[in-house]
């Protein structure tokens, strides 16, 4: 098994992933998106670009992970279920890579493969980083397209637009967009990332360090939310996706697991209301699973657990408790 906290060390996210774009059309249809400069013999693209079609790809993303389960939530809100489709690999995983043993056979019924490294070595054999979730497959070649999954959801919004559902929400508002682009910055560095640097610290200055800035950021959010039903306002927007996927999990995994013990998301008041407000949003509730959680985190990470013993608690039921947050 991988070792996840090295002794002496911070940790950093590698955060190079595959930069192919599914687009539209030949520009990102996003009018703030200046990835792709107007081609000329000066300014070449760089980034392959496939076209976004229907019934093409496959999303392979793990209930478990919390970067996945983005994908897995703005695809069905924003309604691409029928032209994108799903395939999810169990919660547990090796150093090789995500399985498919949730499938009959242990196969991805669409792919025919049994491990998510299939297909990024169809793409690259003997690919070198990471087999990492969310990934988007193209079916026909077997092969990775991408696995950027800050860009994966982005591209599901503006890319896939024509194919989303008639009363699908605005993920990235216009007039909100540079101060949400700000607070999702904050929120992935201190709280989804921050998490992990917490429990992946190799040293007690590291861990101090990144235990002070989540909990900073943790009362900022607490405070912000005190006048506000979201992060951006009274719109779902994809800066809320975002930190649902790390709430969901904090009680159940990273206050014990990752030593973010300060207190428990139950005791700060509208934070959890907020996170109880969103699970019972359709869309969201309906993508977690507490026992693939819990199964992933303290099975994996075989160096912090080495017992692989699964906690039980926390309960659950709160999660459907009235939140007041209409």
């Amino acid at each position: 098994m991988p070792t996840y906290a090295e002794p002496g060390r911070s940790f950093e996210r590698d955060m190079t992933y595959i930069a192919d774009r599914i687009l539209a059309g030949a520009e990102s249809a996003d009018p703030l998106d200046d990835s792709f400069p107007s081609e000329s013999k000066d300014s070449p693209r760089d980034v392959p670009v496939w076209p976004a079609e229907p019934g093409r790809y496959r999303l392979v993303a793990a209930r478990a992970c919390p970067w996945a389960h983005r994908s897995i939530i703005v695809r069905g809100l924003l309604g691409l279920e029928d032209a994108i489709s799903w395939g999810a690999p169990g919660p547990t995983h090796d150093a090789r890579s995500w399985t498919f043993d949730l499938d009959e056979g242990g196969r991805d019924p669409v792919l025919g493969i049994e491990r998510l490294r299939e297909a990024y070595f169809a793409r690259e054999p003997g690919y070198p980083r990471g087999i990492t979730v969310p990934a988007i497959v193209d079916v026909a070649s077997g092969m990775v397209v991408t696995n950027d999954f800050p860009q994966i959801t982005h591209d599901f919004s503006f890319e896939w637009r024509e194919h989303q559902r008639p009363d699908a929400p605005d993920l990235w508002p216009a007039d909100v967009r540079e101060e949400m682009e700000a607070v999702m910055e904050r929120v992935f560095t201190d709280v989804n990332d921050g998490v992990y640097q917490c429990g992946f610290a190799g040293s007690q200055e590291a861990y101090d360090d990144a235990y002070t800035r989540l909990w900073t950021a943790m009362d900022w959010l607490e405070e912000r939310l005190a006048d506000r039903r979201y992060l951006m306002g009274d719109r779902l927007t994809e800066a809320d996706v975002g930190l649902f996927t790390t709430l969901v999990r904090f009680d159940a995994v990273y206050h014990g697991h990752f030593k973010c013990n300060r207190n428990k998301l139950v005791e700060m008041p509208q934070l959890w209301a907020y996170a109880r407000d969103l699970f019972q949003t359709p869309g969201f509730g309906e993508t977690v699973d507490f026992d693939q959680i819990k199964r992933h985190y303290y099975v994996v990470h075989a160096d912090i657990n080495p017992t692989g013993i699964v906690p039980m608690g926390p309960d659950e039921s709160g999660w459907l408790a009235p939140h007041g947050r209409g």
